[in-house]
């Protein structure tokens, strides 16, 4: 993996205490921000991305692969957003002994633990957020890619799939 690779726990976890100075309403708002971060990355593109890098990605796998993406910070981010093939520059085919894929589950937490933290009812959170956070489409967006046909992924994402694909 690449050096600048961050760890997404520690940036859930960096995260979560730092909400913690915030007042409820604030904490709510870092929520809609993020529920709106994970329905702009809802796309099929960067979901064949998780899918080529993890080996594999179900639909809560692919969550966990967006909330990975936003702990990387904005330049991976908006790079990723740009052309998810980008991502070849900041993953390794290498995977260490253990290694569970590219997650970031901790960091689909951050706002409701700092909220329950704050205030003591994490279902306040989901309410006040779930008010003001967009929809997840039903579809992602863009162009839909066969993740079982290789050709596909290939033409998608040539070099993610140079990296991770046998063929």
């Amino acid at each position: 993996m690449d050096d600048t690779v961050a760890d997404p726990d520690g940036v859930a976890d960096a995260l979560t205490k730092a909400l913690g100075a915030a007042q409820a309403e604030e904490i709510a708002a870092f929520g809609v921000e993020f529920a709106r971060l994970q329905v702009e990355s809802y796309r099929w593109d960067l979901w064949a991305a998780a899918y080529l890098i993890n080996s594999g990605a179900s639909e809560d796998g692919f969550d966990s692969f967006r909330g990975w993406l936003i702990a990387q910070g904005r330049e991976i981010w908006d790079a990723a957003l740009a052309g998810p093939d980008s991502l070849a520059d900041v993953v390794d085919e290498d995977r260490p002994e253990g290694f569970e894929g590219f997650d970031g589950e901790g960091m689909l937490h951050v706002g409701s633990h700092a909220y329950k933290n704050v205030t003591g009812d994490e279902a306040a959170y989901w309410k006040a957020v779930d008010a003001d956070a967009p929809d997840t489409p039903d579809m992602p967006a863009g162009e839909e890619i066969d993740f079982d046909d290789e050709d596909d992924l290939v033409t998608h994402l040539p070099r993610l799939a140079a990296l991770y694909l046998d063929s």
